[in-house]
């Protein structure tokens, strides 16, 4: 082969490598581009399928459908649970409460685990490995919460209600929208709004009374709960007026217990009949007050104030409050 053939042959040699280099570098240039795009398009997903909690301290993202979840708030875990979704660590209140009915049936009568102490115990939370920290009844400070954070996406309450005041509906739909269950959550809350609305059409003589709620466990130390106090919210929804005063009530100032209807959550009716003051109220008298023993359901069940809390609290509650405003023999609810 000649020179000049060789020189050919090495010319178009050279142009075929640098064109199998070339093809070879937008391969790859291709192949970095597409996985850039493809990492930017799974990163925008994870955004689009995260949820946003505003709240009183700015906002929360929690990753789509969190699977293991702890409650700090005191009740925060009947509505998680209401939702489908058995937390795996829960905040210690009522000894009793895996033995309410509507616990023992949405959890198989297994239960929910109880984080133990009576202050956040964040090392415990921390174990748990959540996906999402509930924390709207409580009274949470911003370092409470960034400690929370650290931990987990925290979700609080909003900037629109005062500390542990939230509404049990919006309560609901909140932890709802966290879970990505806010179809399941808004059911849940008409149909507790229909069995009110039923209960008030059927009870016209519950309308403007004025229902005394007594919150306490000891006989000389009384808590009046104001209207919009979570603990009470269900007779404000069936059209009962608060009382005028809140707060602590000593002995002296007994009468203020006095209304159409008097609750005693926390007492049981053969406890309050220890009490010689108790027992001189006119609405005490009269047999126009209902009893709910610490350690009953219905307590729990007003205290807690998920869905299926308040419609046992409703069917327990409602023949014996318009008994007591119609002049019939009411039963004593202590232990129900």
């Amino acid at each position: 082969m000649s020179l000049t053939n060789l020189g050919m042959v090495f010319r178009r040699t050279t142009i075929m490598l640098a064109a199998a280099a070339l093809g070879t570098g937008l391969l790859v240039g291709c192949g970095g581009s597409t996985a850039k795009n493809e990492n930017a398009a799974s990163s925008t997903t994870a955004a689009a399928e995260s949820v946003s909690i505003a709240h009183k301290f700015g906002e929360t993202k929690v990753p789509a459908n969190p699977q293991r979840v702890v409650t700090v708030g005191w009740n925060d875990q009947d509505d998680v649970l209401a939702l489908g979704v058995v937390p795996v660590g829960t905040r210690s209140f009522f000894d009793n409460y895996n033995n309410f009915p509507w616990v023992k049936e949405a959890t198989g009568g297994k239960g929910v685990p109880v984080i133990p102490g009576d202050e956040i115990n964040y090392e415990a939370i921390a174990k748990a490995k959540p996906d999402v920290i509930f924390a709207i009844y409580e009274t949470i400070d911003k370092k409470t919460y960034d400690q929370l954070s650290q931990i987990a996406p925290t979700v609080v309450q909003s900037d629109k209600y005062a500390d542990e005041e939230t509404p049990w509906d919006v309560q609901l739909l909140t932890i709802g929208k966290a879970l990505g269950k806010e179809t399941r959550a808004q059911a849940l809350v008409d149909k507790v709004k229909v069995k009110i609305d039923e209960t008030k059409t059927a009870h016209p003589e519950f309308a403007d009374k004025t229902l005394v709620a007594d919150y306490t466990t000891e006989l000389n130390s009384q808590y009046l709960l104001p209207a919009g106090d979570p603990r009470r919210q269900l007779f404000d929804a069936l059209g009962f007026k608060a009382q005028q005063d809140s707060g602590d009530v000593s002995d002296e100032k007994l009468s203020l217990l006095e209304g159409d209807v008097l609750f005693v959550n926390g007492l049981s009716k053969e406890q309050v009949a220890g009490s010689p003051a108790f027992s001189r109220l006119k609405v005490v008298q009269d047999g126009r007050t209902l009893y709910a023993g610490s350690d009953s359901t219905l307590s729990g069940a007003l205290t807690y104030s998920g869905p299926e809390a308040l419609l046992y609290a409703l069917n327990v509650l409602t023949p014996q409050l318009s008994n007591a405003l119609t002049g019939k023999p009411v039963t004593d609810l202590s232990n129900s």
